[in-house]
């Protein structure tokens, strides 16, 4: 699609379909905009001379990198015991790769990338957060945040809040979880950061969504898991426009199930997968970007081989997957020829300044 008929069906969609005015959140780029992040472990991500063959090592730098990090001490994943923060500052693997923001940060290729954190309050770490059990992790994060100086910084608090079945979370617990964490950065001027509520994909509905909200005034952007090409029609799309909010497609890679919520086997490397995940996945993606330029201002592409990770090899939705995209030429060209247009952001040594610039201020409590 060219750029002229980009526009030209942007302007019959906001004819169609009238746009709600609103001011932009924290870090939003303009309608039509897209920061594009890639995740979501060392090897995934690439740019280093011991992660060498990620995304970074196959395509153009990334406006933004997504990585993982926890309140969960005590916690057993995959023979790893859980310290809490881990993969921040230390190099970790609790069954998903290697995890350290630190090794990223610090490289020269990322110097002009934002950075995407998804921090895991789970398995009844909603209610120590809450009561005041994590705060001396929560201080270490904020100073660490605070330290990245300029670099916008996307923290997704206790992501998909309603996959109960493996994060357990509870309401009574989760928003004062959430607010308890915002208040604490905000008391220490932490101010690069947009603070960023995240949903399932698949089978999450309008009732979660509002139960869980922890309020317009400490939520920056709203999100959701894009797995299924059905997310296409996610209902945190409309969320976003009602509560005139930027809106974060912050984990996404293919998967198609069969009738019992199983993965169908997909190996990108292979040229038949790589042909009906861009048709039947990636066509459906990037539709959801182009017919959303109101409210989608960011996606991350998760390059995974999953089923070779321990966490997933027993997970029903994943254990079958090889998401790669740079483990197929032709797939590299169809994904190049997308994400090069120009309302994809990504890195540069004016994106910084470009996003705070864009953005609406995030007052600082006293």
């Amino acid at each position: 699609m060219t750029k002229a008929i980009y526009l030209t069906n942007i302007l019959l969609l906001s004819s169609l379909h009238p746009f709600p005015e609103r001011s932009p959140g924290k870090f939003e780029p303009p309608n039509g905009k897209v920061i594009l992040f890639v995740g979501q472990e060392l090897e995934a991500i690439g740019g280093t001379a011991k992660y060498n063959d990620g995304y970074f090592d196959h395509f153009p730098a990334a406006g933004g990198v997504t990585e993982y990090t926890n309140f969960l001490p005590g916690l057993m994943s995959c023979g790893a015991k859980i310290k809490g923060l881990d993969g921040l500052t230390s190099l970790d693997n609790w069954g998903d790769g290697p995890e350290n923001m630190s090794v990223t940060i610090n490289n020269p290729h990322f110097k002009n990338s934002c950075l995407a954190i998804g921090l895991d309050i789970s398995q009844g770490n909603d209610s120590i957060t809450a009561m005041g059990g994590h705060d001396l992790l929560i201080y270490k994060l904020g100073h660490w945040i605070k330290d990245l100086g300029r670099r916008p910084v996307f923290l997704r608090i206790g992501y998909e809040f309603n996959g109960f079945e493996w994060n357990h979370y509870q309401k009574q617990f989760y928003i004062p979880a959430w607010k308890r964490i915002k208040n604490k950065l905000d008391s220490m001027g932490v101010n690069n950061v947009a603070y960023v509520w995240q949903s399932k994909g698949a089978g999450a509905t309008r009732k979660e969504l509002d139960d869980f909200y922890p309020g317009d005034d400490c939520v920056d952007w709203v999100a959701f898991s894009f797995f299924t090409p059905e997310q296409e029609h996610h209902p945190m799309i409309q969320f976003a426009r009602d509560h005139k909010k930027p809106l974060f497609i912050s984990e996404s890679s293919p998967v198609f199930t069969d009738g019992n919520g199983v993965s169908i086997p997909l190996d990108l490397s292979k040229q038949a997968d790589a042909e009906k995940a861009w048709k039947e996945w990636f066509i459906p993606y990037f539709r959801t970007v182009h017919n959303n330029p109101d409210v989608v201002k960011a996606i991350s592409y998760i390059n995974s081989p999953w089923k070779t990770r321990p966490l997933w090899v027993n997970n029903a939705y994943f254990k079958n997957i090889d998401d790669r995209i740079t483990r197929n030429d032709s797939l590299g060209v169809w994904w190049l020829g997308e994400t090069s247009k120009s309302e994809y952001l990504k890195a540069s040594d004016t994106l910084f300044n470009y996003l705070w610039h864009v953005s609406a201020p995030s007052p600082v409590r006293d």
